[in-house]
């Protein structure tokens, strides 16, 4: 159920690619594998109760915020924790193993979406990023609104909504915050802030392989100024160009971490200036896409259709 992967599906059934789609988390109990190594690259079947793939004719893999393997509840501890150790390291040693095009592997994937990771490496390729401060002191968080002189926002450091006891999920937005109202609870965790920067706009640049696609964001509610995601009806939309400067540094950004992918997030201050916030290595496009018609499935499948083997 994951209508991102249903418009790659179709653009590779255009293509004429033939496709196996599944969760590794219905593996080992509604996915089968089987793999035989002799003396060359592993062949042998991948198989759910609607496809199978022979492994050496795989030429491409789309990686896309799947489950992990889960065994049978019916199996007792400790031997349940130990055999799902042993299928995740079989389907996923089997799959890193093939000598295909990947978007993107999993292994690069977890180190780039770490908010803490990103901005330094930004700075670094000549990317305009915020001011920012992690801690879990009160006293350093109320110093740091001091030092910015101006408007702090809070924001969480991973995405991943709160989950209440009546089954309701909602996200965690943006905010401005107020240093007055700064008290013991930051010490219970970690905490993000960053000064806010002032913007005509903010943008959404999807990059695929070297393919960029850019969408202006603007806001029309006062929620929507401060975290777009918190008000998606008041926002339009407008295609747009990438400065050279932006689009080098994202380029060797998502080259330092070995990605060929990004959703990266703007905001273009009152002067033109590009300031990055953050990426995610598995980012969503499917509503930009629909909202301005760029073509980021099409250039998905062209990646994973006509990418070099590894």
């Amino acid at each position: 159920m994951d209508p991102t992967a249903d418009l790659v599906v179709d653009e590779l059934t255009r293509r004429g690619a033939p496709v196996m789609r599944f969760n590794p988390g219905d593996f080992p109990q509604r996915v089968t594998l089987t793999a035989d190594h002799h003396g060359g690259p592993w062949s042998g079947t991948l198989r759910d109760e609607h496809r199978s793939v022979r492994l050496e004719e795989v030429r491409a893999v789309y990686y896309r915020r799947p489950r992990l393997p889960s065994v049978a509840d019916t199996i007792p501890e400790p031997h349940r924790t130990w055999a799902n150790d042993q299928a995740l390291a079989g389907l996923f040693g089997i799959l890193y193993a093939l000598p295909v095009w990947w978007l993107h592997r999993p292994e690069d994937d977890g180190p780039a979406s770490h908010k803490p990771g990103q901005l330094p490496v930004a700075a670094a390729l000549g990317l305009r990023t915020p001011r920012s401060l992690i801690t879990n002191q009160p006293d350093a968080a109320r110093a740091f609104c001091a030092s910015v002189g101006g408007p702090v926002i809070c924001k969480p450091l991973m995405g991943g909504p709160l989950r209440h006891a009546d089954g309701r999920r909602t996200g965690v937005p943006t905010h401005l915050i107020d240093p007055g109202d700064i008290d013991s609870s930051v010490a219970l965790t970690a905490h993000l802030f960053q000064e806010w920067i002032p913007k005509q706009h903010e943008v959404r640049l999807t990059v695929v392989g070297r393919r960029m696609f850019a969408a202006e964001i603007h806001a029309g509610s006062d929620a929507a100024r401060v975290d777009w995601r918190s008000d998606y009806d008041a926002l339009t939309y407008k295609v747009c160009e990438v400065p050279d400067t932006v689009r080098r540094g994202v380029l060797g950004w998502l080259g330092h971490f070995r990605l060929n992918f990004g959703a990266f997030d703007f905001a273009v201050t009152p002067s033109g200036d590009w300031v990055l916030f953050e990426c995610n290595p598995s980012g969503e496009w499917s509503w930009i896409q629909k909202e301005t018609g760029l073509p980021i499935a099409a250039a998905v499948a062209e990646h994973l259709t006509e990418g070099t083997r590894t």
